[in-house]
């Protein structure tokens, strides 16, 4: 099944996770709306994978936090979105919603990589509904296009710290968790030289 003109009416929560389970691609719930995600690029699969990757071989060493990949929803009440951020770790038991096994709701770090046509939203208007959720305390959003992250972390209630990482850093260093790495990780195989095509849209990747 495949969720068509999805903008003409409102769904339930409900509507939007029985047709997501039948579809043959992600979509992200946004107040009632259904909108389709783009794909992906070979360079923000790189580096999701990178960074999964690294956090999955330490978390066996601490055995305190566990990271999830881009195919388990995220659900945020307050805000009535669900979504699929790129990465997002969980320190201690995870907690699920309804019982179902693919939506969490309570991660401590989530890292985004940025898209041309998604940066602006996972910038502001996604980093804004993310802080509502309780235990979200680390924000990171790593460029495709160039050796550049933003790292924010939460200081104190309504009060977040951001530090600008580029080519003249060596490492990311999350605060929440034990966990560093290096920036020629984080960019292991990427070729900057392959141009991201420009989206049409401001679909969610």
């Amino acid at each position: 099944m495949t969720v068509t003109s999805t903008r003409s009416r409102l769904y339930t929560p409900e509507e939007y996770l029985a047709l997501e389970d039948q579809a043959d691609f992600r979509s992200e719930y946004r107040q009632g709306e259904i909108i389709p995600m783009a794909g992906g690029t070979t360079n923000h699969n790189r580096i999701a994978r990178n960074v999964s990757a690294e956090l999955h071989f330490a978390s066996k060493a601490q055995d305190d936090f566990e990271n999830f990949i881009g195919d388990v929803k995220l659900w945020i009440p307050q805000e009535q979105l669900y979504t699929y951020p790129n990465v997002m770790v969980v320190v201690g038991e995870v907690e699920y919603h309804n019982d179902r096994r693919d939506i969490i709701l309570n991660p401590q770090v989530i890292i985004e990589v940025l898209s041309k046509s998604t940066e602006d939203y996972d910038r502001l208007g996604k980093f804004a509904i993310y802080r509502t959720i309780p235990s979200f305390v680390e924000y990171v959003l790593i460029n495709q296009n160039r050796i550049q992250i933003e790292h924010f972390t939460k200081q104190a209630a309504k009060r977040w710290s951001l530090q600008d990482i580029d080519a003249e850093d060596r490492e990311l260093r999350l605060e929440s968790i034990p966990f560093t790495m290096s920036l020629d990780e984080i960019y292991r195989k990427v070729n900057f030289a392959e141009a991201e095509p420009t989206q049409k849209d401001n679909s969610p990747e």
